[in-house]
């Protein structure tokens, strides 16, 4: 749901009655992991999209029951060997969709439209929804925030509602979004209520040190994935907002000393473009020490042997280095800064997922992998 909070925010202002349709739990090879969304409003205005479009029309009808009868669902979809033609996703996997509705007369407004509004904002929020239980809890939801407060209830013991605020804190400060198993007086045992833990936080940070023609390339790339791009050179003349009017900031400073003094966490991107080693030593020095997803750095082969023995004379060791992708990029056969920046952006995604980067086509690599964990992210 916090995937559409701007769009939703604006219904949820307009005064619309709508319904969320929300991924909760994927078993197999499916298109959308939990969290995924879509939505509906009474007149019949569809947003977002569960599957990639395998199960969409059902999904759809869902949604448009819930908002006449109110009432929240949870639907399973899957693929039938012996039923080819019925709903379920073709790529063989199995997804179970929470179907909530949230119609201006709704209790649970207030939360979603405070949770909304935080999303929408950039803020840090979590809704903990009830996906699986006693039919009078499916759907209620409780909104933790960032401090550790919440408003909202699950409707279950008074204890469900505090144990169940500090696991979404905790799925939160992870940036992660899944589900847990508590039962409804609040403790920690299996099969009493399965919860729905959506976490919205601000974008990852790309950094981007060397103001060139290919850092250009790279900031749209950046943006095009979702992150909060900087970039970052010591030389004014080119470091300037006419030439990267799409970044999100353009510093002008030294580039180690603005990664020692800014805000990084383990979902920073740092791609170093400058292939100056009076730039790069320094800057990579600082970057390999820090708990940041990936580091990757410009230059030809040549150049990063160079790099490579002028890191090691300055004591940084193969832990650090065995961290630094360089050359930075995938083998695409790039050429022009648009094609670079691709094969950098795609070496990105590939390090956050575990990819292996290889054609899909004659390999037997799973083709959606699960999310991997923030620490996993900082040891690719």
């Amino acid at each position: 749901m916090l995937d559409l909070a701007r769009e939703l925010s604006r219904w949820i202002e307009e005064g619309r009655d709508f319904a969320v349709a929300t991924v909760v739990a994927v078993s197999g090879s499916a298109p959308r992991g939990p969290g995924a969304c879509l939505a509906v409003d009474r007149a019949g205005t569809v947003i977002g999209s569960v599957s990639g479009g395998c199960v969409e029309g059902a999904v759809y009808d869902l949604c448009a029951r819930a908002i006449e009868d109110g009432r929240t669902v949870l639907e399973r979809f899957g693929y039938s060997d012996e039923d080819a033609f019925a709903v379920g996703l073709t790529c063989g996997g199995v997804i179970d969709i929470l179907v909530t509705p949230v119609l201006a007369d709704a209790p649970g407004r207030l939360v979603f439209t405070a949770a909304l509004s935080a999303a929408a904002e950039g803020g840090s929020a979590a809704v903990v929804r009830v996906a699986a239980g006693p039919p009078q809890l499916l759907g209620r939801a409780l909104l933790v925030r960032q401090d550790g407060s919440y408003e909202g209830s699950l409707g279950g013991a008074a204890g469900l509602d505090r144990t169940a605020a500090a696991e979404g804190r905790a799925l939160l400060d992870a940036g992660r979004t899944g589900t847990l198993e508590l039962a409804a007086d609040g403790t920690h045992c299996p099969g009493g209520l399965t919860l729905l833990v959506e976490s919205s936080v601000p974008p990852p940070r790309m950094i981007v040190f060397g103001a060139i023609d290919f850092a250009a390339a790279l900031v749209r790339a950046g943006k095009f994935l979702g992150h909060h791009v900087t970039v970052c050179d010591a030389r004014p003349v080119f470091a300037t907002r006419a030439r990267f009017p799409e970044a999100d900031e353009v510093v002008v400073d030294w580039p180690h000393r603005y990664l020692r003094r800014t805000r990084t966490d383990a979902r920073t991107v740092v791609c170093v473009l400058t292939h100056d080693a009076k730039f790069d030593v320094p800057l990579l020095a600082v970057a390999l020490r820090l708990p940041v997803a990936f580091v990757g750095a410009m230059g030809s082969r040549r150049t990063h042997e160079d790099r490579d023995r002028r890191l090691r004379e300055i004591g940084l060791g193969e832990r650090e280095l065995a961290r630094l992708h360089s050359p930075i990029g995938l083998d695409l056969g790039a050429r022009t800064p648009e094609e670079t920046a691709l094969s950098i952006a795609a070496e990105i995604v590939a390090a956050r997922h575990g990819g292996t980067g290889v054609p899909l086509t004659g390999s037997r690599t799973p083709i959606h992998r699960t999310e991997a964990a923030p620490e996993d992210a900082v040891a690719a």
